[in-house]
């Protein structure tokens, strides 16, 4: 045994002068590692390898308290964006069945959802993506190894398998695009032992029943806007404002129509506790922030959305002095994604200030293969971004809310043209457009540049991605009076805006 351990001590040392001489003589295994295989880091990685670079990338997803556990691809594929949509399209469905009467569908009486079938149809595609993204990996040469790595130092990474196996790795470059998981409240008595989390609801076999949705964020709403729409109890309990960060007047539509399609809001509330029953029902107690006073009510499932915590904590980066941002947990990346330490870089949700988008960490992660690889010093351009959020009634956005161009420029600096519009598919469905609304902020003067567009209503993605573009071109209020609209469509009413908040008219859009 004395002899086993002198040389296991030895291969040990071996080992690592191996690595250092490596590093000493500038060869290294590779010319670069990425550690994360999500949208970003496959896309930089797959972007590195047809740039002739040597790269392999290491992915490990540890199980989610629930016990959840996915494939390759990260939360957008598997936990996020994907199969969120796709039950968000499930929910508009059930809609679409209600209007089909009012254009002459004869239609059951009674319609019922079921969660089973749905859930093992979007559960089928994304597993079919996992494998797609292994076999892009393997046609493009890239190496893929299923280890939980960590940074021994700004060359070499350290894999670990689940069965506790070491594999080292050295490269001329390191790549950090881990991404975030969802955040347990664990000051609360049984938060972690009987919630969920968007890591687990679209991997449930059976349907979550009355669900409390805690959280206020997008991914909050989207939740809680699905359930309703394929028939279920939910319930969103918001500590302060929706949607914080986005443009005010815009989140408050967005949960007015949640309100009016019945989704239940409890608003300025905070959970104290969860308790299981012993008919296996889970019993919330709140507090009403405003005036102190205790509730309860019970539900089958709780679903925690009280925000999501960068992987960071076990890549080893206090030993190499990476800088974190202490609130945040995140690194501190510059304009071209390098961190604190040389060779050493990282994108996506994981960089400080940056926004926790998908195209953005793939198109940011595509960016920086081309510089490593030399052919290319164009920076990742994080202005004028548009999102969605795939609510009941979707948002798009892109650029300033109205709150953030007043603070830059002022209240007298800007201009703000808006309209109330009622989609033509709402009409013979007599559906309620009054949160159907459009606003433009630019700036008051010179060419009056757009500086933001939002927009609430069907398929807001598809209408706001087409305009992110002109803002990246610089379009002006005039270029939007030069632009002729598609009829009948909701995005002919941006083209047609021209009614501004400062004239106090009535903003609500007659006619054809």
């Amino acid at each position: 045994m004395a002899a086993l351990c002198t040389v296991r001590h030895r291969w040990k040392r071996l080992k690592c002068l191996q690595v250092f001489t490596r590093n000493l003589t500038g060869s290294y295994d590779y010319d670069l590692v990425v550690i994360g295989g999500g949208s970003g880091g496959l896309a930089c990685s797959k972007e590195a390898a047809q740039l002739g670079q040597k790269v392999a990338v290491l992915d490990y997803v540890e199980p989610s308290a629930k016990g959840t556990k996915w494939g390759l691809g990260g939360t957008c594929v598997n936990v996020g964006c994907i199969p969120k949509k796709l039950m968000h399209q499930a929910a508009l469905l059930g809609t679409a069945v209600k209007d089909a009467k009012k254009y002459g569908w004869q239609m059951p009486e009674t319609l019922r959802h079921d969660w089973a079938t749905m859930a093992e149809a979007v559960q089928n595609h994304v597993r079919s993506l996992n494998w797609g993204h292994r076999v892009q990996l393997q046609d493009k040469k890239v190496k893929y190894l299923n280890l939980k790595g960590s940074l021994l130092d700004e060359h070499t990474v350290r894999g670990l398998s689940k069965a506790g196996k070491e594999t080292v790795l050295t490269a001329k470059n390191i790549v950090i695009a881990t991404g975030g998981r969802p955040k347990y409240p664990t000051e609360i008595p049984g938060a972690v032992e009987h919630g969920i989390t968007s890591d687990d609801i679209f991997w449930l076999e059976k349907s979550p029943g009355k669900t409390l949705v805690v959280g206020a964020s997008y991914v909050a709403l989207e939740c809680a806007g699905f359930l309703t729409g394929i028939g279920l109890d939910a319930t969103l309990m918001v500590r302060s404002v929706a949607l914080r960060g986005f443009d005010r007047q815009m989140a408050g539509l967005v949960t007015d129509y949640m309100e009016a399609y019945g989704t239940r809001f409890v608003w300025r509330s905070v959970p104290k506790r969860v308790d299981r029953l012993p008919s296996g029902t889970l019993q919330v107690t709140w507090s009403d922030t405003e005036t102190g006073r205790e509730h309860r009510d019970t539900y089958d499932s709780v679903l925690w959305a009280v925000g999501r915590a960068p992987e960071t904590k076990t890549l080893g980066l206090d030993k190499l002095a990476v800088q974190l941002n202490q609130e945040t947990g995140k690194i501190v990346v510059g304009p071209d994604e390098s961190t604190s330490v040389p060779n050493v870089y990282a994108f996506g949700d994981i960089g400080e200030g940056r926004p926790e988008l998908t195209p953005t960490a793939i198109k940011a992660g595509k960016l920086l293969a081309h510089r490593l690889a030399g052919q290319s010093t164009v920076l990742m351009n994080y202005d004028n971004v548009a999102t969605t959020v795939f609510t009941p009634l979707e948002y798009g956005c892109v650029g300033l809310s109205e709150e953030e161009a007043e603070r830059r420029c002022g209240k007298d600096g800007i201009e703000v043209f808006h309209a109330f519009y009622k989609p033509l598919e709402f009409t013979v469905a007599e559906r309620d457009a009054s949160q159907c609304y459009v606003k433009v902020i630019c700036e008051r003067g010179g060419d009056q540049k757009i500086l933001g567009l939002h927009l609430t209503g069907p398929n807001a993605g598809e209408v706001i991605q087409g305009f992110s573009l002109s803002l990246q071109c610089g379009a002006t209020y005039p270029h939007l009076l030069q632009t002729v609209g598609i009829h009948p469509t909701c995005a002919e009413e941006v083209v047609k805006i021209h009614i501004t908040k400062r004239s106090g008219l009535d903003p609500t859009v007659t006619g054809c």
